[in-house]
């Protein structure tokens, strides 16, 4: 289709993974706030800074990350901060750069809220694939995330 237009599978396809990405994160999100009291989207910065050195990464790497803008990420980070979360750090090389920092109540909320995340995660997920099924999925997924997709 040179027109642009979408075949009927297409669009099928597209609508299906448009569906079940939203439906497997109501779910994560519905289990974590009535578990931990953590939107997903939290969940998600405090487990970034989790992982990076230090507990902190620049929130414009931050903002790529969690696929927030960032204004997004300025409100979401504010919040985790009310919450004793997440504090902001200035950059000593670049006066302009802030850091998010994960303290050590994000780290244990983290910590509290990871098994939720996981099995929601195998629940509604892995669980309803097998061995190929996960490699061709992987596989799909690495060429969709593929930088060099022409603008």
């Amino acid at each position: 289709m040179t027109n642009g237009a979408l075949s009927a599978t297409e669009l099928t396809v597209w609508r299906a993974m448009l569906r079940a990405q939203a439906r497997i994160s109501r779910r994560l999100q519905a289990d974590l706030l009535d578990r931990h009291d953590l939107a997903l989207g939290s969940y998600e910065v405090l487990m970034h800074l989790g992982e990076a050195p230090g507990g902190r990464l620049r929130m414009n790497d931050l903002a790529d990350r969690v696929l927030l803008s960032r204004s997004g990420l300025t409100r979401l980070v504010d919040r985790l901060q009310r919450e004793g979360l997440v504090v902001r750090q200035t950059c000593a090389s670049d006066a302009r750069g802030l850091f998010a920092v994960l303290t050590a109540a994000g780290r244990a909320r983290l910590a509290e809220a990871t098994p939720t995340y996981r099995q929601g995660v195998r629940d509604y997920v892995l669980s309803r694939l097998d061995e190929p099924d996960l490699r061709t999925l992987g596989a799909i997924l690495d060429k969709l995330a593929d930088e060099r997709i022409p603008a």
